[in-house]
């Protein structure tokens, strides 16, 4: 665990690595975890396989990997606390997506101001699983700053709010569930029994920290109007965490979200998101200042707590 003062210096040192570095290029610990995920479903997942099974197949690939982050920054800590404190900000950096987030969106968004739809409905496809072809700017932008509501609470907040309370364990150990979700965490044929414990744990590690993104899209939005969508919305949306986070980023930045989507060829009529005008390029932008922002008002509310903290303790001190 880490204290006060050095938990923040830790997650700022991390944030900074990942705004100033983005995402590994190659060999990145997460290309390796999929990998070997893909290799334990394909042995165990087969006819007949139960929740058991599935169970079985997440610890045996989540919770070996967990125990080898602890032991490391036992050691690192052992060896020189300063290299255990560089390694915790380390891990948050692999496990953290703000970059990512941003140049994969802001592509979008460049390639609809240019007039560009072929490069645009191309950059969307690569973020989002619905079909993009044929599709004009409401759509493609709509997609967009779904993706980055969304993905703002999985690739970022969940995962400082892990690392805030469990330090580089926490965020491993939530990164990895949330991988392995995204891989098993479908209810298809396939997935449906094996992948279900996969989904369930993600759930249950997302359920307080979607709930604290919609807080935070809310405060930095149109507040009111993100809370009246928050509450009347968010329990249409099939998944109960990205329900919250959506409704209200929605509502935040006063735009119609949801609504019709194709996948597969197959038109679904999704539950509406927010209130106000369809989605534009701008938008894209405005999202992404959303996540931005409130990255920005975490790091300065942990800040703030561990100068609060250093003060009370200091007091205490002195008093006796």
């Amino acid at each position: 665990m880490l204290d006060g003062q050095n938990l923040s210096m830790c997650l700022l040192l991390g944030v900074l690595l990942d705004v100033a570095l983005g995402e590994v290029r190659r060999w990145h610990p997460l290309v390796g975890f999929g990998n070997l995920a893909n290799t334990v479903e394909k042995r165990f997942n087969i006819v007949g396989a139960s929740r058991w099974t599935g169970a079985l197949g997440w610890c045996m690939v989540v919770l070996p990997l967990v125990a080898l982050t602890v032991a490391s920054l036992a050691l690192a800590r052992y060896c020189n606390v300063w290299l255990n404190l560089f390694l915790h900000a380390l891990l948050l950096y692999f496990c953290l997506g703000l970059r990512s987030l941003h140049e994969h969106n802001i592509a979008i968004a460049n390639a609809l101001d240019a007039g560009d739809l072929a490069e645009a409905r191309k950059r969307t496809a690569y973020i989002v699983s619905r079909d993009t072809d044929g599709e004009d700017e409401s759509y493609l932008a709509k997609a967009s700053v779904e993706s980055v509501l969304e993905n703002g609470c999985d690739a970022v907040f969940a995962t400082l709010f892990w690392f805030v309370l469990l330090g580089g364990p926490g965020a491993v150990l939530y990164r990895l569930a949330n991988t392995l979700d995204a891989m098993w965490g479908y209810r298809s044929t396939r997935f449906l029994r094996f992948g279900c414990v996969a989904a369930r744990m993600d759930d249950v590690m997302n359920w307080l920290p979607a709930r604290l993104t919609a807080l935070t899209y809310a405060a930095l939005g149109q507040t009111r109007l993100a809370w009246r969508c928050w509450q009347s919305q968010a329990p249409g949306w099939p998944s109960p965490n990205a329900g919250p986070v959506m409704a209200a980023g929605a509502g935040a930045l006063g735009l119609a979200l949801g609504g019709a989507a194709r996948y597969d060829s197959i038109a679904e009529i999704r539950p509406t998101l927010g209130e106000g005008r369809a989605a534009v390029a701008a938008d894209i932008r405005r999202a992404l200042r959303l996540v931005e922002g409130g990255t920005a008002l975490w790091c300065g509310f942990v800040f703030m707590l561990t100068l609060l903290s250093v003060k009370l303790f200091a007091g205490g001190v002195l008093h006796a």
